[in-house]
């Protein structure tokens, strides 16, 4: 049986880091989403914020970067519409980042990437629930691949 890819959330900024940045320290992030290794999702509002975010004036980005931030984007995170959970989350002191903890519960997401302190402070709490680990993208390692067993001489 294959096993299945870590999924991961990546909050707005982690994604600006990937994509408009292209940040070296997270190349080991990037080269897991596009060989396949994990698999990146997000919800339509998730992926909103970060269109809207793309438009800032502070960000060094003309109309060609901007549609190629949002292409590699598109291609490398998949938009996931899951049922709500009804399991309890903590509550993010951040109303805008709350929708990254539903996004990770609801899709059983493995991990949630983020630099923001208000989802950081909530790593024990999420564990502790056994639902998902929150973590920097530094932080971040990948699965290690499943033990093979080699077959036993008869």
């Amino acid at each position: 049986m294959i096993p299945a890819p870590q999924k991961l959330v990546l909050d707005t900024n982690v994604c600006l880091d990937l994509f408009v940045f292209q940040d070296p320290r997270w190349a080991g992030l990037l080269a897991a989403m596009e060989n396949g290794t994990v698999q990146a999702i997000t919800r339509e509002d998730c992926r909103a914020e970060y269109l809207v975010v793309l438009h800032y004036k502070h960000l060094p980005l003309d109309e060609a970067s901007r549609a190629v931030a949002a292409a590699r984007f598109d291609a490398l995170i998949t938009v996931v519409a899951p049922a709500v959970s009804g399991v309890r989350l903590p509550v993010c002191t951040d109303k805008d980042d709350q929708k990254f903890l539903e996004l990770a519960r609801d899709a059983n997401a493995d991990i949630l990437i983020t630099k923001d302190k208000a989802l950081l402070k909530l790593a024990r709490r999420t564990a502790k629930a056994g639902m998902f680990q929150i973590m920097l993208p530094e932080k971040w390692i990948p699965a290690a691949p499943p033990e093979t067993v080699a077959p036993a001489l008869e």
